[in-house]
């Protein structure tokens, strides 16, 4: 590890163990809460999965007219999981449109697919060359702002027929409109491409840049034949079924069963559940801690401060006391309190000049200051200095 990087992981535990970690306290919080949160919105995606029937292609239709409408539509849909088989959408149109092939073919494999996603991703040296420094300084605060992959996704309209079956015998067109669900894509080409260095690399290298060394090429497809299953919001539009992804839950199309699928969400529940309950006994213990540390330090900076006042006020009433002990005061100058020292404070508002400077004092600290002569409440007190 470098001096920047030991610098800033120095740096990053002073501010989480700042306040006797305070900072840490809050952090450990905000991460319990997220991971409740997500225990809440995954739970309720777990009783939704086991509530959801499970059926095949062909049995779905008997199921979706029993919620239809007088136009054959079944408003919002149910969900449902479907287990079927990946077929082009132009094998089922029943039209010269079956004619057209409607697939996507693999520029790498040459495989028929109905959604292709390719990926290239840049691969950086990391040596810090003549003036390293720099590139830490990259590294930590634009490496992973910069994007270094590029992805273009493409796809047409498929359906999920039954397993084994004819695609006339029934299908459910699977839209994918909106989804950011992951996909079931199987990778057919990966390969890594070195890139040829130049005169503008090696000035790269040279002040400590990150310099490009390789390309990663990668192509992934759902193929025709796939068996997956669709998990979603199921529903009968003009009398044809179509399954559309539900934001509510994990999965839309996957190579998981049901049984699968739930024991998957289960153990995830299970780990948000205790994450968030030991992060949350964490943060309570770390933020009961730095409170009372917090405390306490404030109770003693407040008696340390009492203490520095009544040092302050008894050696001014020290001095003054040394002063009143060398004359004679006059017994219209004596305190009305205490009857032996001179009167040096006046009262705010009254202005009033009748008591020494410790005797003021004890009159301010009382619950409700008044002055002993007008019984006028007091806010505050002057000394009085004679030239």
């Amino acid at each position: 590890m470098s001096s920047q990087d030991q610098a800033l992981v120095s740096l990053l535990s002073q501010i989480a163990l700042s306040f006797d970690g305070a900072i840490l306290g809050f952090a450990f919080a905000y991460a319990a809460v997220r991971s409740l949160l997500n225990f809440t919105a995954t739970s309720a995606a777990l009783r939704k999965l086991r509530t959801a029937p499970s059926l095949s292609v062909s049995d779905l239709r008997s199921i979706l007219t029993e919620s239809s409408d007088e136009d054959g539509n079944s408003g919002d849909g149910k969900i449902v999981i479907v287990r079927g088989t990946v077929d082009a959408k132009s094998a089922v149109d029943g039209s010269w449109k079956a004619l057209m092939p409607g697939v996507l073919v693999s520029r790498e494999s040459g495989d028929k697919a109905v959604v292709i996603q390719r990926t290239q991703t840049c691969i950086y040296n990391e040596w810090k060359g003549l003036f390293g420094w720099t590139s830490d300084l990259r590294a930590i605060f634009t490496r992973s702002w910069r994007k270094q992959e590029s992805t273009s996704l493409r796809k047409v309209p498929f359906v999920l027929i039954d397993v084994g079956r004819r695609p006339n015998s029934g299908y459910v067109v699977v839209n994918l409109d909106g989804s950011r669900h992951p996909l079931p894509l199987t990778t057919v080409y990966h390969k890594l491409q070195p890139i040829n260095a130049s005169p503008y690399t090696f000035l790269q290298a040279l002040f400590g840049h990150e310099y490009p060394v390789g390309l990663l090429d990668e192509e992934k497809i759902l193929p025709l034949g796939k068996d997956i299953s669709a998990v979603g919001l199921c529903s009968l539009r003009n009398g044809i079924a179509e399954i559309k992804p539900s934001k509510d839950l994990p999965y839309f199309l996957s190579d998981l069963s049901k049984d699968q699928m739930i024991v998957d969400l289960s153990f995830k529940t299970t780990v948000l559940l205790w994450g968030g309950i030991v992060l949350g006994s964490m943060s309570v213990g770390i933020l009961g801690y730095a409170v009372v540390r917090n405390w306490n330090k404030w109770k003693q900076w407040k008696q340390q401060r009492e203490l520095q006042q009544q040092r302050q006020d008894v050696s001014g009433d020290f001095v003054y006391q040394l002063e009143d002990e060398n004359e004679d005061v006059p017994d219209g100058q004596l305190c009305v309190v205490c009857l032996m020292r001179r009167r040096r404070s006046a009262f705010i508002p009254c202005g009033h000049l009748v008591c020494c400077h410790r005797c003021a004092v004890s009159v301010e600290r009382e619950v409700a200051p008044k002055c002993p002569v007008c019984r006028q409440e007091i806010r505050d007190s002057v000394r009085i200095f004679e030239s």
